[in-house]
């Protein structure tokens, strides 16, 4: 094993909110040390109600930018041996084939202006067929519909697409593309899983998929392995020829990342939103629960699946009480707020600003605020945005556990709503689970730069090693009080999807 102590690992993380780089150095005992990094914010475009884009040019503009400074900052191109890439899944990219230009705005994971289509597709009978051979229910969350959307929207696209002339792509496969001046149209078998296009058990297109959602095949990137040569950087962009050697969707890479790579692993980031991603083994699981099968990650003969659940709003929830009625001046002042009342008061906040995720799939549900009384404080609100977090982990827990998977012991976290100690403590509490937070807390980066070390040769397994101790929560809520508790949430749930516009529950 070829393990110099100088060797560098470029990190690319491109996210929803930002572009970001960093450098992680590889030790001699396999262990990855970060010791530079770039950030550059994501400019978001609404242009119409539940539409959400992005420039896909902007994007890779701020990844050569973060990339370049961040090997700057490390020491010089030299030290680098490999490239990893992670993304933010779902997002659909079109572009021309010869010049290499977008040829519209990146339509985002969160849209949903394919709601109807999807929704057509559902009532025609399709997504007991799409799930089976997908793991994915039928949502607008998924690329396919995106992709279709995008080849009708721009003119003569659906044409050009028999010659090849335009390619479609997420993140990953366009960033590989650009990288490589066009060399290499490929995209990491966990990133596909989530088209809605492949085959989740064979990791291969499906015709008939491709078919049913109207995406041309041979515009399609070829799948690819987590680990492995994707491709081969343009000298003149970074300085140097550099491989790219991992890949993989962000919730997947952080999986990797906390080194959750045995059945019955799990780890959730809370972000904006919220994504539980348990490792079930090596072969798909269906969820009878309505959680999402996924691949968790693809070395070769070594495969991890995974179930998912997604919650829409989970920090969103804390930004709304900071930015939309100013409850907080800012995120940290939540956890003393919480802290100082001896319980909620009966008060539960249900984000559903944009629907209710997994286990639930309630798109028409929207916020709703219940068990206010006169006694009720902006405290009380603040309180009820943080249990929200631990209510809605224990619903994707039980879902986990309905299943089939074995109750966890231990819920690895990341993102920034895990430096509020009040609300792990609460996960905790609620989920009756131990709640491990790492020391280093870039997760997505960090497994992107694992799974590139292993590509290159620079490490036998995906194995983490060197990791800082984590800090730690233990479950110290009564039995009785955490069901009471749960009873409370389960009403407001009810109450929110009863309240919900055309429902049709009232």
């Amino acid at each position: 094993m070829t393990n110099p102590a100088t060797t560098c690992i470029l990190a690319i993380d491109q996210g929803t909110t930002s572009t970001r780089a960093i450098a992680f150095e590889v030790r001699e005992d396999g262990g990855l040390h970060p010791v530079a990094l770039s950030q550059i914010e994501l400019a978001q475009h609404f242009p119409a109600s539940g539409w959400v884009e992005h420039d896909a040019a902007e994007i890779w503009t701020a990844t050569l930018q973060t990339c370049r400074e961040v090997i700057r900052k490390a020491g010089g191109v030299g030290r680098f041996s490999a490239i990893g890439i992670t993304n933010q899944r779902e997002t659909a990219v079109v572009w021309d084939a010869a010049t290499g230009e977008p040829l519209h705005r990146a339509i985002i994971w969160q849209d949903r202006r394919t709601a109807d289509v999807t929704a057509g597709l559902a009532a025609g009978g399709h997504e007991a067929e799409v799930q089976a051979a997908t793991g994915l229910i039928l949502d607008p969350y998924f690329s396919a519909t995106k992709f279709a959307w995008l080849l009708d929207a721009v003119p003569g696209s659906r044409e050009r697409a028999t010659r090849r002339e335009v390619l479609l792509g997420t993140i990953e496969t366009w960033l590989i593309w650009k990288l490589t001046g066009g060399a290499s149209h490929v995209t990491d078998a966990t990133n596909a899983s989530r088209t809605s296009l492949m085959d989740l058990k064979d990791r291969v297109w499906r015709d008939d998929l491709c078919g049913l959602f109207r995406v041309p095949r041979q515009v399609l990137a070829e799948i690819r392995d987590c680990a492995g040569l994707l491709g081969t950087t343009d000298p003149a962009l970074l300085g140097l020829a550099l491989p790219i050697t991992g890949s993989a969707g962000d919730q997947q890479a952080a999986l990797v990342g906390h080194g959750a790579l045995t059945a019955g692993d799990a780890k959730i980031t809370y972000g904006t939103g919220a994504f539980l991603v348990a490792n079930v083994g090596t072969a798909p699981v269906a969820s009878t629960r309505r959680l999402l099968g996924t691949l968790g990650y693809a070395v070769g003969e070594d495969a991890a699946y995974a179930l998912e659940g997604s919650i829409f709003s989970a920090g969103a929830a804390i930004q709304w009480l900071r930015d939309g009625v100013g409850m907080i001046a800012d995120s940290r002042a939540s956890e003393a707020m919480a802290q100082g009342l001896k319980n909620n008061g009966g008060v539960y906040l249900v984000p559903g600003f944009t629907g209710l995720g997994a286990p639930w799939w309630e798109p028409e549900v929207r916020g709703a605020l219940i068990g206010l009384t006169r006694d009720s404080t902006p405290a009380h609100f603040v309180r009820a945005g943080l249990e929200a977090l631990a209510y809605q982990t224990r619903d994707l827990l039980d879902a986990l556990a309905a299943d089939g998977a074995p109750r966890l012991k231990v819920l690895k976290v990341d993102g920034g709503v895990t430096a509020n100690a009040f609300a792990m403590q609460f996960v905790a509490d609620i989920c009756k689970v131990t709640v491990e937070r790492p020391a280093f807390q870039e997760m997505t980066a960090l497994g992107a730069a694992r799974l590139a070390a292993l590509g290159a040769g620079l490490i036998d397994d995906l194995e983490p090693r060197g990791d800082e101790a984590p800090a730690v929560w233990t479950p110290l809520m009564q039995p009785a009080e955490r069901e009471r508790l749960l009873g409370g949430w389960r009403r407001a749930v009810r109450a929110a999807i009863v309240a919900a516009p055309e429902s049709g529950k009232a």
